[in-house]
C-alpha cells in the first residue's frame, strides 16, 4: 500500500504537575509515527479530539507537531513527545494527521483513540 502510515503511543501520568484537588490531571504521551508505505510522505497538520470523564471535549487543530512537518521515507519513523491537561482522572483522545506524499496526493493518517489515565485506575 502507498499510504500506510503506523502510530503507536505511549502514555505517562505527569504527577508532580497533576492538582486533583484543583481537577486537574496531566498527561505526557510520546507518539511514534512510521511509514510502512511505498512513498514518501510529510506530516502537515494535526487534528485532535481530547474529551474527559464528564464527556467535556476539546478539539486541537494545527500545523505539523511540536512545531515540526517531519518528512519520512519508506521505513522511517518519526518520535516526539508533547502533553495535555484534563479536568478528569482519565479521559481519551484521537485524532489525524494531514499528509502529503511525495506524489502530491494529500490523505489522512488517523490516530486511533487512547487513554489518558493514571497506572491501575481502570479495572
Amino acid at each position: 500500500m502507498k499510504n500506510n502510515i503506523n502510530i503507536a503511543v505511549k502514555v505517562t501520568f505527569i504527577e508532580e504537575q497533576s492538582r486533583p484537588s484543583s481537577n486537574q490531571y496531566t498527561y505526557a504521551y510520546t507518539i511514534t509515527i512510521t511509514n510502512n508505505g511505498t512513498i514518501g510522505a510529510q506530516l502537515l497538520t494535526r487534528r485532535w479530539r481530547i474529551q474527559d470523564e464528564t464527556g467535556h471535549t476539546e478539539d486541537v487543530i494545527g500545523e505539523g507537531v511540536v512545531g515540526q512537518q517531519p518528512h519520512l521515507q519508506p521505513g522511517e519513523s518519526y518520535q516526539y513527545s508533547s502533553g495535555s491537561v484534563i479536568k478528569t482522572e482519565t479521559g481519551t483522545m484521537k485524532g489525524a494527521y494531514g499528509m502529503v506524499n511525495d506524489e502530491g496526493e494529500r490523505f489522512e493518517a488517523q490516530i486511533p483513540e487512547f487513554i489518558l489515565s493514571e497506572p491501575y485506575t481502570l479495572h
